[in-house]
Protein backbone atom coordinates (compact mmCIF):
# COMPACT_ATOMS: atom_id res chain seq x y z
CA UNK A 1 0.00 0.00 0.00
CA UNK A 2 1.58 3.10 -1.08
CA UNK A 3 1.71 6.07 1.28
CA UNK A 4 -0.56 9.06 0.57
CA UNK A 5 0.92 11.60 -1.01
CA UNK A 6 1.92 15.20 1.24
CA UNK A 7 -0.95 17.90 0.68
CA UNK A 8 -0.13 20.74 -1.00
CA UNK A 9 -1.25 23.33 1.40
CA UNK A 10 1.45 21.16 3.91
CA UNK A 11 4.38 20.89 1.68
CA UNK A 12 5.31 24.99 2.10
CA UNK A 13 5.73 24.01 5.79
CA UNK A 14 7.10 20.83 5.69
CA UNK A 15 10.63 21.05 3.55
CA UNK A 16 13.83 21.50 5.67
CA UNK A 17 13.84 18.27 7.60
CA UNK A 18 15.37 18.15 11.38
CA UNK A 19 19.17 16.22 11.01
CA UNK A 20 20.02 14.53 13.99
CA UNK A 21 22.79 15.43 15.44
CA UNK A 22 26.05 12.59 15.37
CA UNK A 23 28.65 13.66 17.85
CA UNK A 24 32.14 13.95 15.54
CA UNK A 25 35.33 13.72 16.83
CA UNK A 26 37.70 16.44 15.87
CA UNK A 27 34.86 18.73 14.63
CA UNK A 28 36.12 22.14 14.37
CA UNK A 29 33.74 24.68 16.36
CA UNK A 30 32.74 26.60 12.62
CA UNK A 31 31.79 23.28 11.39
CA UNK A 32 29.49 22.13 14.24
CA UNK A 33 27.75 25.46 14.54
CA UNK A 34 27.18 24.81 10.50
CA UNK A 35 25.63 21.44 11.45
CA UNK A 36 23.23 22.88 14.14
CA UNK A 37 21.60 24.89 12.01
CA UNK A 38 19.48 21.53 11.25
CA UNK A 39 18.81 21.26 14.89
CA UNK A 40 16.01 22.86 17.22
CA UNK A 41 15.81 25.51 19.65
CA UNK A 42 19.10 27.49 21.12
CA UNK A 43 20.75 25.22 19.59
CA UNK A 44 19.48 26.59 15.76
CA UNK A 45 19.22 29.84 17.42
CA UNK A 46 23.25 30.28 18.05
CA UNK A 47 24.40 28.68 14.55
CA UNK A 48 22.17 31.46 12.89
CA UNK A 49 23.81 34.00 15.41
CA UNK A 50 27.12 32.60 13.61
CA UNK A 51 25.89 33.10 9.84
CA UNK A 52 24.38 36.83 11.16
CA UNK A 53 27.60 37.70 12.57
CA UNK A 54 29.74 36.64 9.07
CA UNK A 55 26.58 39.11 6.95
CA UNK A 56 27.70 41.43 9.78
CA UNK A 57 31.50 41.24 8.80
CA UNK A 58 30.83 41.26 4.93
CA UNK A 59 27.81 44.31 5.05
CA UNK A 60 29.73 47.16 5.38
CA UNK A 61 28.78 48.23 9.23
CA UNK A 62 30.04 49.33 12.29
CA UNK A 63 29.08 46.76 15.24
CA UNK A 64 28.63 47.54 17.96
CA UNK A 65 29.42 44.87 21.15
CA UNK A 66 27.70 45.54 24.26
CA UNK A 67 29.38 43.73 27.04
CA UNK A 68 27.28 43.13 30.30
CA UNK A 69 26.97 40.33 33.18
CA UNK A 70 30.57 38.75 35.31
CA UNK A 71 31.49 37.99 31.53
CA UNK A 72 34.91 38.73 32.89
CA UNK A 73 35.06 37.18 35.95
CA UNK A 74 33.69 34.25 34.07
CA UNK A 75 36.98 34.02 31.60
CA UNK A 76 35.66 35.45 28.85
CA UNK A 77 37.97 38.53 28.83
CA UNK A 78 40.52 37.27 26.26
CA UNK A 79 37.69 35.99 23.48
CA UNK A 80 36.66 39.64 23.75
CA UNK A 81 39.71 41.22 23.39
CA UNK A 82 40.46 39.07 20.37
CA UNK A 83 37.21 40.69 18.43
CA UNK A 84 38.74 43.96 19.49
CA UNK A 85 41.49 43.32 17.70
CA UNK A 86 40.45 41.48 14.74
CA UNK A 87 38.18 44.28 14.10
CA UNK A 88 35.35 41.93 14.39
CA UNK A 89 33.49 44.66 15.95
CA UNK A 90 33.70 48.19 16.29
CA UNK A 91 32.97 50.13 19.21
CA UNK A 92 32.47 48.49 22.81
CA UNK A 93 29.98 48.99 25.72
CA UNK A 94 30.28 47.64 28.40
CA UNK A 95 29.24 48.04 32.55
CA UNK A 96 32.16 49.16 34.41
CA UNK A 97 32.75 45.66 36.56
CA UNK A 98 33.80 44.11 33.60
CA UNK A 99 36.51 46.60 32.59
CA UNK A 100 37.20 46.79 36.40
CA UNK A 101 37.64 42.45 36.53
CA UNK A 102 39.78 42.85 33.10
CA UNK A 103 42.10 45.32 34.65
CA UNK A 104 42.61 43.84 37.73
CA UNK A 105 44.02 40.73 35.66
CA UNK A 106 45.65 42.58 33.01
CA UNK A 107 47.51 44.10 36.20
CA UNK A 108 48.69 40.19 36.76
CA UNK A 109 46.07 39.21 38.94
CA UNK A 110 43.67 36.41 38.74
CA UNK A 111 40.51 35.00 39.58
CA UNK A 112 40.10 31.58 41.43
CA UNK A 113 38.26 28.62 40.83
CA UNK A 114 35.33 28.24 44.05
CA UNK A 115 31.99 27.16 44.59
CA UNK A 116 28.35 28.72 45.15
CA UNK A 117 28.31 26.56 48.21
CA UNK A 118 31.06 28.43 49.88
CA UNK A 119 30.37 29.53 53.71
CA UNK A 120 30.62 33.34 52.95
CA UNK A 121 31.32 34.56 56.58
CA UNK A 122 35.06 32.12 56.22
CA UNK A 123 35.27 34.08 52.93
CA UNK A 124 34.64 37.46 53.98
CA UNK A 125 37.13 36.89 57.12
CA UNK A 126 39.42 35.83 54.75
CA UNK A 127 38.80 39.25 52.70
CA UNK A 128 37.86 37.28 49.67
CA UNK A 129 34.72 38.45 47.44
CA UNK A 130 32.86 35.47 45.16
CA UNK A 131 31.21 35.98 42.17
CA UNK A 132 28.77 32.84 42.17
CA UNK A 133 31.59 30.47 41.98
CA UNK A 134 34.54 32.45 41.16
CA UNK A 135 36.62 33.84 44.19
CA UNK A 136 39.05 37.13 43.87
CA UNK A 137 41.48 38.57 46.45
CA UNK A 138 39.54 41.98 48.12
CA UNK A 139 42.92 43.36 49.24
CA UNK A 140 43.96 42.87 45.90
CA UNK A 141 40.85 44.88 44.65
CA UNK A 142 41.29 47.59 46.98
CA UNK A 143 45.26 48.15 45.79
CA UNK A 144 43.13 48.43 42.28
CA UNK A 145 40.99 51.08 43.10
CA UNK A 146 44.30 53.07 44.44
CA UNK A 147 45.51 52.59 41.35
CA UNK A 148 42.44 53.94 39.61
CA UNK A 149 42.58 56.99 41.78
CA UNK A 150 46.12 57.66 41.22
CA UNK A 151 46.02 57.61 37.66
CA UNK A 152 42.57 59.73 37.63
CA UNK A 153 44.42 62.49 40.09
CA UNK A 154 47.48 62.36 37.26
CA UNK A 155 45.09 63.61 34.74
CA UNK A 156 43.88 67.09 33.46
CA UNK A 157 41.12 68.17 35.63
CA UNK A 158 38.34 68.64 33.36
CA UNK A 159 35.81 66.93 32.77
CA UNK A 160 36.21 63.40 30.55
CA UNK A 161 33.38 61.32 28.66
CA UNK A 162 34.12 57.89 29.10
CA UNK A 163 35.46 56.77 26.07
CA UNK A 164 38.13 59.09 26.46
CA UNK A 165 39.15 58.41 30.27
CA UNK A 166 38.75 54.54 29.34
CA UNK A 167 41.67 55.45 26.31
CA UNK A 168 43.87 57.18 28.63
CA UNK A 169 43.15 54.10 30.93
CA UNK A 170 44.11 51.40 28.77
CA UNK A 171 46.94 53.61 27.38
CA UNK A 172 48.32 53.48 31.27
CA UNK A 173 47.57 49.46 31.73
CA UNK A 174 49.39 49.30 27.92
CA UNK A 175 51.90 51.34 29.08
CA UNK A 176 52.78 49.74 32.47
CA UNK A 177 51.85 45.95 31.68
CA UNK A 178 52.87 45.11 28.42
CA UNK A 179 49.53 42.85 28.80
CA UNK A 180 46.32 41.67 26.66
CA UNK A 181 42.98 42.37 27.77
CA UNK A 182 39.39 44.60 26.59
CA UNK A 183 41.11 47.72 27.80
CA UNK A 184 44.37 47.31 26.22
CA UNK A 185 42.62 45.92 22.92
CA UNK A 186 40.49 48.48 22.63
CA UNK A 187 43.54 51.22 22.69
CA UNK A 188 45.89 49.66 20.70
CA UNK A 189 43.34 49.05 18.07
CA UNK A 190 41.43 52.90 18.68
CA UNK A 191 38.44 50.90 18.88
CA UNK A 192 36.05 53.34 21.28
CA UNK A 193 34.89 51.51 24.31
CA UNK A 194 32.10 53.14 26.52
CA UNK A 195 31.12 52.58 29.70
CA UNK A 196 27.72 54.66 30.65
CA UNK A 197 27.19 53.41 33.88
CA UNK A 198 30.45 53.59 35.23
CA UNK A 199 29.21 55.20 38.98
CA UNK A 200 28.02 51.49 39.29
CA UNK A 201 31.11 49.88 39.52
CA UNK A 202 34.48 49.97 41.60
CA UNK A 203 36.22 52.04 38.39
CA UNK A 204 33.50 54.15 39.86
CA UNK A 205 34.98 54.10 43.14
CA UNK A 206 38.55 54.87 42.30
CA UNK A 207 37.18 57.60 40.42
CA UNK A 208 35.31 58.89 43.44
CA UNK A 209 38.59 58.02 45.50
CA UNK A 210 40.36 61.17 43.59
CA UNK A 211 37.30 63.33 43.88
CA UNK A 212 37.73 62.85 47.59
CA UNK A 213 41.29 63.79 47.75
CA UNK A 214 41.13 66.05 44.58
CA UNK A 215 37.72 67.60 43.99
CA UNK A 216 38.46 68.88 40.68
CA UNK A 217 39.97 65.50 39.59
CA UNK A 218 37.45 62.13 38.36
CA UNK A 219 34.91 64.11 36.88
CA UNK A 220 33.49 62.13 34.13
CA UNK A 221 30.92 63.50 31.34
CA UNK A 222 28.29 60.70 30.70
CA UNK A 223 26.34 62.81 28.21
CA UNK A 224 28.89 63.47 26.22
CA UNK A 225 29.23 59.79 25.27
CA UNK A 226 25.95 60.21 24.45
CA UNK A 227 26.72 62.67 22.15
CA UNK A 228 29.76 60.37 20.37
CA UNK A 229 28.23 57.91 20.16
CA UNK A 230 25.04 59.51 18.28
CA UNK A 231 27.49 60.88 16.11
CA UNK A 232 29.40 57.79 15.30
CA UNK A 233 25.93 56.36 14.12
CA UNK A 234 25.11 59.87 12.12
CA UNK A 235 28.20 59.42 10.61
CA UNK A 236 28.01 56.06 9.44
CA UNK A 237 24.40 55.18 9.59
CA UNK A 238 24.48 51.39 8.74
CA UNK A 239 25.14 49.59 12.21
CA UNK A 240 25.01 46.34 13.91
CA UNK A 241 24.25 45.28 17.40
CA UNK A 242 25.74 42.27 19.39
CA UNK A 243 24.66 42.02 22.98
CA UNK A 244 25.65 39.98 25.45
CA UNK A 245 23.62 39.83 28.77
CA UNK A 246 21.60 43.27 28.27
CA UNK A 247 22.08 45.44 31.08
CA UNK A 248 22.71 48.98 30.34
CA UNK A 249 25.20 48.52 27.43
CA UNK A 250 22.05 47.05 25.37
CA UNK A 251 20.20 50.42 26.05
CA UNK A 252 22.83 52.73 25.05
CA UNK A 253 23.76 50.78 22.01
CA UNK A 254 20.31 50.76 21.11
CA UNK A 255 19.74 54.63 22.05
CA UNK A 256 22.26 56.08 19.97
CA UNK A 257 20.45 54.57 16.97
CA UNK A 258 17.18 56.11 18.18
CA UNK A 259 19.00 59.42 18.89
CA UNK A 260 20.90 59.84 15.56
CA UNK A 261 17.61 58.70 13.69
CA UNK A 262 16.13 61.85 15.87
CA UNK A 263 18.91 64.05 14.65
CA UNK A 264 19.64 63.07 11.47
CA UNK A 265 16.14 61.31 10.22
CA UNK A 266 17.35 58.49 7.98
CA UNK A 267 18.91 56.17 10.02
CA UNK A 268 16.45 53.85 10.76
CA UNK A 269 18.18 51.37 12.85
CA UNK A 270 20.66 48.70 13.24
CA UNK A 271 20.60 46.53 10.08
CA UNK A 272 21.91 43.21 12.10
CA UNK A 273 21.05 42.53 15.49
CA UNK A 274 22.12 39.48 17.70
CA UNK A 275 22.21 39.32 21.68
CA UNK A 276 23.10 36.11 24.03
CA UNK A 277 20.51 36.42 26.83
CA UNK A 278 19.31 34.97 30.14
CA UNK A 279 16.43 37.25 31.35
CA UNK A 280 12.78 36.68 30.10
CA UNK A 281 10.94 39.42 28.13
CA UNK A 282 7.82 38.86 30.09
CA UNK A 283 9.09 40.85 32.88
CA UNK A 284 8.92 43.71 30.94
CA UNK A 285 12.40 45.02 31.65
CA UNK A 286 15.40 45.91 28.53
CA UNK A 287 17.67 42.93 29.08
CA UNK A 288 15.12 40.42 28.23
CA UNK A 289 13.27 42.35 25.81
CA UNK A 290 12.40 40.75 22.80
CA UNK A 291 14.26 42.35 19.53
CA UNK A 292 11.26 42.84 17.90
CA UNK A 293 10.16 44.60 20.74
CA UNK A 294 13.10 46.66 19.66
CA UNK A 295 11.97 47.36 16.52
CA UNK A 296 9.00 49.06 17.57
CA UNK A 297 10.66 51.96 19.91
CA UNK A 298 12.94 52.04 16.04
CA UNK A 299 16.42 50.58 17.38
CA UNK A 300 15.53 48.13 14.73
CA UNK A 301 15.18 48.44 11.04
CA UNK A 302 12.34 46.91 9.79
CA UNK A 303 14.04 44.65 8.23
CA UNK A 304 16.66 43.85 10.51
CA UNK A 305 18.33 40.77 10.33
CA UNK A 306 17.84 39.43 13.67
CA UNK A 307 18.51 36.02 15.99
CA UNK A 308 17.91 36.48 20.43
CA UNK A 309 19.84 33.33 21.86
CA UNK A 310 18.31 32.32 25.40
CA UNK A 311 21.63 30.97 27.34
CA UNK A 312 24.19 31.62 29.49
CA UNK A 313 27.06 33.51 27.78
CA UNK A 314 29.87 31.52 29.16
CA UNK A 315 28.15 28.39 27.45
CA UNK A 316 27.58 30.40 23.94
CA UNK A 317 30.12 32.89 23.73
CA UNK A 318 33.39 30.55 23.78
CA UNK A 319 31.77 28.47 20.83
CA UNK A 320 30.48 30.86 18.64
CA UNK A 321 33.74 32.81 19.00
CA UNK A 322 35.57 29.95 18.33
CA UNK A 323 33.78 29.11 15.49
CA UNK A 324 34.18 32.99 13.76
CA UNK A 325 37.88 32.96 14.40
CA UNK A 326 37.76 29.91 12.17
CA UNK A 327 35.29 30.42 9.65
CA UNK A 328 35.43 34.79 9.27
CA UNK A 329 39.21 35.02 8.17
CA UNK A 330 38.81 35.93 4.46
CA UNK A 331 36.10 38.34 5.68
CA UNK A 332 38.16 39.83 8.39
CA UNK A 333 40.97 40.12 5.75
CA UNK A 334 38.63 42.06 2.98
CA UNK A 335 37.24 44.37 5.57
CA UNK A 336 37.48 48.01 5.99
CA UNK A 337 36.21 48.96 9.44
CA UNK A 338 35.87 53.01 10.32
CA UNK A 339 38.86 54.42 11.94
CA UNK A 340 38.46 56.19 15.07
CA UNK A 341 40.92 59.39 15.94
CA UNK A 342 40.26 59.07 19.86
CA UNK A 343 43.14 60.80 21.48
CA UNK A 344 41.21 63.84 22.66
CA UNK A 345 37.65 65.21 24.00
CA UNK A 346 35.68 64.33 20.88
CA UNK A 347 35.02 61.21 18.42
CA UNK A 348 36.55 61.65 14.97
CA UNK A 349 35.42 59.27 12.84
CA UNK A 350 37.15 58.17 9.35
CA UNK A 351 38.80 61.39 9.58
CA UNK A 352 36.19 63.80 9.96
CA UNK A 353 36.04 65.98 13.59
CA UNK A 354 32.93 65.96 15.94
CA UNK A 355 32.61 68.79 18.26
CA UNK A 356 31.71 67.08 21.84
CA UNK A 357 29.16 69.76 22.69
CA UNK A 358 26.57 69.73 20.09
CA UNK A 359 25.22 66.84 17.56
CA UNK A 360 27.38 66.73 14.35
CA UNK A 361 25.79 69.43 11.44
CA UNK A 362 23.03 71.22 13.89
CA UNK A 363 23.41 74.71 14.13
CA UNK A 364 20.59 74.63 16.79
CA UNK A 365 19.84 71.68 19.71
CA UNK A 366 17.74 69.61 18.51
CA UNK A 367 14.13 69.95 19.44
Amino acid sequence: MSKPSVPPDKSRFLDVPVEPFEPAPGAPADELLRRMERISFQGRNLAIAHRIWQRMLAGDVVIFLGVAGALTAGGLRLAIARLIRDRAVDCVVSTGANLYHDLHETRGRRHFVGSPRADDRALQAARIDRVYDTYVDEDEFVDNDHWIADFTSELEPRPYTTREYLHRLGRRLWNETGGDGILTAAYRARVPLFCPAIADSSIGMGLAQARHARSECGRIDVIGDVIESTNLVIRRPRTASIVLGGGTPKNFINQASVQADFCRPGAGGHRYALQIITDSPHFGGASGSSLDEARSWGKLHADADQVTVHADATLAFPLLTSALAASARELLAARRPPAFELGGRALAVDGAPVPVDRFDGLDDPPQ
